[in-house]
C-alpha cells in the first residue's frame, strides 16, 4: 500500500512485529554473530541478506535509508558519514581515472572543491556549465569519456534553482545519468525522480536532522536508469567484480539495485564512510517531522526575503520565492509548494558591510551550518566558499558581499526585527 508524503515521514522504512520496539532499535554494534562460516560466507559472496560488520551495512541505518527511499520514490538507498561522502561516493561510484564528469557551476564551494581539486587529483576531470546555459552550451560540455551529469536542486549558497528536465534530457542523449544534490529543497519540495533525475544525493545533517544533532548524507537510485544498455562506459556496473567472484552487479541486482549493492559492497567496504547507528536514530526523529518543518523554514523564507527586499541597506536578494527572481517560473516548475528557508542577500558596502551586519544580530547566529531549526547565517566568501577564486566565486554566483541566512522555526516577527536592528547598525 502507497501512502502520502507525509505519512511516508512518520512511518516509513520501518515496520514493528508483534512486541517489537516501536522506535527503530539502535543496533550498536559492529559485528553480527552467525552460528557457521558457511552462512556468513554467503554474505561475503553477495549471495545472502544479512550484516557481518557495521563498515558496511547497519540494521538502524538501513531502517532510515529505506525511509530517504520512499520519500524520493526510489528503489534502493544508503547512508553515508556526511553529505561530502554521498556526493563522492555516487560520483566515484561510476567514474575513475581517466573519465570526465559534466557539473553545474552553481553548486556548493566544498562540492565545487571535491569535485575540481580532489577527484583531479584521482584523475577525473570535470567541465563546470552555468546552470542557465543554453541546451548547446550543455551538449558541449560532454566528452566520450563522460560519464555522469551533477548539479544541485537548489544551489548553496547561490539560490540558483537547476533546470533537473534540460539537464536529465542531455545527460540521457549522451547515456550517462544525472546525479542530483536534493538537500535544500528535500523531497518534500521535490522529488527529482519525477523530473528525470536518476541518482539523488542528501546532506541529511541540513533540514532532514533538522537540529544541528548529527552529521550525515544519503543517495537514493531511482532504479530507471539502463546501465547494461551502455554497458561500455560502466565496467564497474557491467563486468565481473573479481573480488566478489565474479559478480556483474548490473545482471545480478539489475537496474534496481546495481548501483546502491555496488556503492556499499565495494565504496563502503574500501573507504569505511559509514554513518554511525546512534546518528541514523538521531536522523529519523528528524525525518519524523521534516514535511511539518518544511513549510515554516518556507514561510519564513519568504517573509525575511520579502522584508529584505524593499530595505534600501539591500542591494539584491536571491530567493526564488520572489516574483522578480530569476529562478521564479522555474521554482513555481519544480518547487510549487516552496523552496527553502535559506535567503542569500548583497548588502550595500560589500564584504565590510556584511561583517558589521552579522556581527550586530543578537538572535541569529554566525555559524557554519544551514537548515536548522534555529536560525544562523554566513558570509560565504569568507567561510565555505573561502578556496575560490573571485572567478569561480563570480561563476558560482556567490559575491563577495553576500550574505546566507538560514531561516529556521522562529516566530517570523521576531527574526524581521532582529535583521532591521542590524541594518541599522551599517
Amino acid at each position: 500500500m502507497s501512502y502520502q508524503l507525509g505519512t511516508e515521514c512518520v512511518q516509513g522504512g520501518y515496520t514493528p512485529g508483534n512486541g517489537e520496539p516501536r522506535q527503530i532499535p539502535i543496533v550498536q554494534s559492529t559485528t553480527f554473530k552467525y552460528e557457521s562460516g558457511t552462512e556468513m560466507g554467503k554474505l561475503f559472496d553477495l549471495e545472502a541478506p544479512g550484516y557481518f560488520y557495521t563498515r558496511l551495512q547497519n540494521p538502524t541505518n538501513d531502517y532510515v535509508a529505506a525511509k530517504i527511499c520512499a520519500l524520493e520514490g526510489g528503489t534502493a538507498a544508503m547512508l553515508t558519514s556526511s553529505g561530502q561522502a554521498a556526493n563522492f561516493f555516487a560520483l566515484f561510484n561510476i567514474a575513475g581515472c581517466g573519465d570526465h564528469i559534466v557539473a553545474s557551476s552553481s553548486i556548493y564551494g566544498g562540492t565545487f572543491n571535491l569535485i575540481s581539486v580532489t577527484m583531479a587529483k584521482m584523475g577525473i576531470e570535470t567541465t563546470f556549465v552555468s546552470p542557465d546555459c543554453t541546451d548547446a552550451e550543455l551538449d558541449a560540455a560532454f566528452r566520450p569519456n563522460t560519464k555522469a551529469v551533477f548539479g544541485e536542486t537548489i544551489a548553496n549558497p547561490a539560490l540558483t534553482v537547476l533546470d533537473i528536465e534540460q539537464f536529465a534530457r542531455a545527460a540521457h542523449a549522451h547515456g550517462v545519468p544525472l546525479i542530483v544534490d536534493n538537500t535544500f529543497a528535500t523531497p518534500v519540495n521535490c522529488r527529482p525522480f519525477e523530473w528525470g533525475a536518476d541518482i539523488v544525493t542528501h546532506s541529511t545533517t541540513k533540514y532532514m536532522d533538522g537540529h544541528g544533532a548529527a552529521v550525515g548524507g544519503a543517495i537514493v537510485d531511482s532504479g530507471r536508469f539502463d546501465w547494461m544498455a551502455h554497458a561500455e562506459k560502466f565496467p564497474g556496473l557491467c563486468t565481473p567484480d573479481e573480488s566478489y567472484h565474479g559478480i556483474t552487479y548490473a545482471e545480478k541486482f539489475g537496474k534496481e539495485g546495481a548501483f546502491i549493492t555496488k556503492c556499499t559492497a565495494q565504496l563502503m567496504r574500501d573507504f569505511g564512510s559509514i554513518q554511525s547507528p546512534q546518528h541514523a536514530f538521531y536522523l529519523n526523529l528528524g525525518l519524523e517531522s521534516l514535511h511539518v518543518r518544511m513549510k515554516r523554514h518556507c514561510e519564513n523564507g519568504q517573509a525575511v526575503a520579502e522584508y529584505l527586499q524593499s530595505h534600501p541597506k539591500v542591494e539584491r536578494v536571491h530567493y526564488c520565492g520572489l516574483p522578480g527572481d530569476p529562478y521564479y517560473a522555474r521554482a513555481m516548475k519544480y518547487l510549487p509548494n516552496g523552496s527553502c528557508g535559506v535567503v542569500s542577500f548583497e548588502l550595500k558596502g560589500g564584504r565590510e558591510a556584511a561583517e558589521t551586519f552579522m556581527n550586530a544580530l543578537r538572535l541569529a547566529a554566525i555559524e557554519t551550518h544551514v537548515a536548522d531549526a534555529r536560525t544562523c547565517c554566513l558570509n560565504p566568501a569568507s567561510t565555505t566558499h573561502r578556496q575560490m577564486t573571485d572567478e569561480q566565486l563570480k561563476a558560482a554566483g556567490v559575491p563577495a558581499g553576500l550574505v546566507r541566512m538560514s531561516c529556521g522555526l522562529e516566530d517570523a516577527q521576531d527574526l524581521i526585527a532582529d535583521i532591521a536592528q542590524a541594518l541599522e547598525k551599517i
